[in-house]
């Protein structure tokens, strides 16, 4: 019915667009910019918009029924969308050392949209449920064993919802049940992750105990040496806080490039910036690395799937990311990568034993559906939300 964002939150000049996509009435979008200080005044700005006589497509905040937050860290308590209590929030705040940049932002959400929603169930769709599959060769990493048992270090990987939501996409398309499909899906944006899905279950992903680890991303390193965090430490004298935050918001294709912004990074690569193409022959390298590791552990491959901002919208990438791997049965027409793209599209060639696919992510949707879903499931919409 309606759809937006809020952007800037915490200055002057925060951003709103709010999009009526047409359910009863013509498409338009509406903006603002003013000062939306914080989240609980932005989900207020949400519920003025979504009720308002002008912009609203609903009369009164009583007509949600339900609310689904996306959820980052759900560690190894929750392998499925959960319907939110009292419980689950001290969970999700037991896990915070795990995720310390994303589960506070997440609560808060949840309390303030209990708020604003009174009437609504407040469902959690976990990042990290779609990989409660991991095995444990995969998930434990070959420290000593009370690392895990007494402090939950392991792989717990990400973007969970998009990898989830393209391989069901996936499925659907190639025609096949999903616990018969076999893909690999590489959700590029400014975080990135590739994921191996065996008969509709992941079983390797790039990101390991945070979402650090595995490809080159928009200002994140990916895979690196420990040694190297090491003598940054005793050799170069940097804090351990100077050094997460070069791993985390300096290094990627800002640290070798000079901007997180693929776009930009394409563009000065054009302009013959060596830093710029180097950029990117990493970017992709890494990728290319990924898939050939996924095709081993998975043998036979239905699928390559392209999705996110990147993954979705870069010709060169996907060109650059499958270019050699005619061996492994990749192999990508230049044609059909290159033609204007709208919903799912076929790029690989007659000769490829493996469809490379671009599939549109949307994690909204699939928190939706999920949460529809356990409502229907449950008969939650008869319980009592006074716990919040």
């Amino acid at each position: 019915m309606a759809g937006g964002l809020i952007e800037r939150i915490g200055f002057n000049d925060s951003h709103i667009t709010h999009r009526v996509h047409g359910y009863n009435v013509s498409p338009w979008e509406h903006h603002e910019t003013l000062s939306v200080t914080d989240h609980k005044v932005g989900l207020r700005i949400v519920a003025r918009l979504l009720t308002s006589p002008k912009t609203g497509v609903i009369k009164s905040p009583s007509e949600i029924d339900a609310v689904g937050h996306r959820v980052v860290h759900g560690g190894e308590h929750f392998s499925a969308t959960t319907y939110i209590t009292e419980e689950v929030l001290n969970t999700i705040q037991a896990l915070i050392p795990l995720a310390p940049l994303h589960n506070p932002a997440n609560l808060k959400g949840i309390k303030v949209a209990s708020e604003i929603f009174p009437s609504a169930i407040q469902v959690a769709v976990f990042d990290t449920a779609f990989h409660q599959t991991l095995p444990a060769k995969v998930f434990r990493y070959a420290i000593p064993e009370e690392f895990y048992r007494n402090h939950s270090i392991r792989v717990y990987g990400f973007h969970g919802t998009s990898h989830l939501y393209v391989s069901q996409s996936a499925a659907e398309y190639l025609k096949k049940p999903l616990n018969e499909t076999n893909l690999i899906t590489a959700h590029l944006g400014n975080g990135a992750s590739i994921t191996a899905v065996r008969e509709g279950k992941s079983i390797d992903t790039s990101m390991g105990f945070s979402p650090l680890a595995g490809l080159m991303m928009g200002t994140r390193s990916g895979d690196i040496d420990p040694a190297v965090i090491f003598y940054m430490y005793r050799t170069l004298g940097l804090s351990l806080s100077e050094i997460d935050t070069i791993l985390n918001k300096k290094s990627g294709l800002l640290g070798v490039g000079g901007s997180s912004d693929l776009r930009d990074i394409l563009s000065r690569a054009k302009n013959g910036d060596e830093n710029a193409r180097l950029a990117i022959e990493m970017y992709t390298y890494r990728i290319k690395k990924y898939i050939g590791s996924y095709m081993a552990v998975l043998n036979r491959v239905d699928a390559l799937v392209f999705t996110a901002g990147v993954g979705e919208n870069s010709p060169l990438i996907r060109q650059m990311a499958c270019e050699g791997l005619e061996h492994l049965g990749i192999e990508i027409d230049h044609t059909k990568n290159n033609q204007n793209m709208k919903g799912i599209t076929e790029i690989h060639s007659r000769k490829s034993r493996v469809e490379i696919l671009v599939i549109p992510t949307d994690e909204e949707l699939e928190i939706a559906l999920q949460t529809e879903k356990l409502i229907l499931k449950s008969n939650l919409k008869t319980k009592v939300h006074s716990t919040l």
